[in-house]
């Protein structure tokens, strides 16, 4: 077979793919030829950020698998892929679960704690007290609650915060976690919660699932922390509620265009922290991913059990389905 690698690789993890996949040959493409090189794959591992030809590669019956370096797969979800029942889809979910734990905490203890506002003042040279709230004792809702939503729960416990979830697959609570509901009572979430935190993969039933409906349901003056993507919030309504004062702050690592627009008030809103989706950004990620897609295209060449394999008609794995290929490890 053929295994098309398209995330950044240094020689070490060529060397380690390689050995993964021995007897079968790994060529390694980069986003300016994947769009060309796909057409050459049984087996793609990575993420294409160019647009890609699925519809084509579907057609030409031969890619067999898609591994994929990134936790979301709305990169590769197309419609096409979807239907073909020839083609396994297998994710990284969790994998980058405590940087993203790192990054939310970041973003919503500077709304917290009013760093945006002291940002500014040190730029102005001006050493004033003002005001700042505090999380411990506040009630923190997380939307989606898969490997990124659970390890953040963890993190978050020792604030001494109650915590709330929604999720798809509403099982296996933990101990930490005060409630985890169906994701249909996100709007009880909302009404509750003095932080959100948008946790949930792009799929149909996610895009623009926060809009001015959820934002009329919100604590007045809570926080929404976004390190899910961009879509999944629709972005003029956040400005509305922002500039109402209905939401109190905003901490976006994804924005529904990437790069945000120049034009965009986001910017220069004085009750919002931006930052250019690094929320997955590690000095080991390149050593994590490779270690998963390895571990997996072990697991598929010998027919085991993939991890965080994809229900393609959900977008994501099932709890189910990704605790049995944990076992099976």
């Amino acid at each position: 077979m053929n295994i098309v690698v398209c995330y950044p690789v240094e020689p070490s993890h060529v060397a380690q793919i390689e050995a993964a996949a021995a007897g079968h040959t790994v060529h390694i493409s980069s986003q300016e030829r994947i769009a060309e090189d796909i057409f050459a794959a049984d087996i793609f591992l990575g993420h294409a950020r160019v647009p890609m030809p699925w519809d084509a590669v579907v057609a030409a019956g031969r890619l067999r698998w898609i591994q994929s370096s990134a936790a979301g797969l709305d990169h590769c979800l197309a419609p096409s892929v979807v239907a073909c029942p020839t083609i396994r889809v297998s994710g990284a979910s969790g994998l980058f679960a405590d940087q993203v734990a790192e990054q939310t905490t970041a973003l919503l203890l500077g709304l917290v704690r009013s760093l945006p506002t002291f940002f500014r003042a040190q730029q102005r040279r001006e050493f004033i007290r003002r005001p700042t709230g505090d999380l411990h004792g506040k009630t923190v809702g997380i939307v989606g609650f898969g490997g990124n939503g659970r390890r953040l729960a963890e993190v978050l416990a020792p604030y001494r915060v109650r915590l709330l979830a929604t999720d798809v697959f509403p099982v296996d609570k933990p101990e930490i976690v005060d409630s985890l509901w169906p994701a249909e009572r996100l709007e009880d979430l909302l009404r509750e919660s003095d932080a959100v935190v948008l946790c949930v993969p792009l799929v149909e039933t996610t895009r623009g699932m926060i809009g001015s409906r959820q934002f009329d349901q919100v604590r007045p003056g809570s926080l929404l922390i976004n390190v899910a993507r961009g879509p999944v919030v629709v972005e003029t309504d956040l400005v509305a509620a922002l500039e109402s004062g209905r939401l109190g702050g905003a901490g976006l690592d994804v924005t529904e265009v990437e790069p945000l627009p120049a034009a965009s008030p986001l910017w220069d809103h004085p009750r919002v922290i931006i930052t250019p989706h690094v929320g997955a950004q590690s000095a080991r990620r390149l050593d994590d991913t490779t270690n998963r897609v390895c571990e997996n295209l072990r697991r598929y060449l010998v027919g085991a059990p993939l991890m965080d394999e994809i229900d393609k008609r959900l977008g994501f794995a099932a709890r189910q389905g990704r605790a049995a290929a944990t076992a099976a490890g």
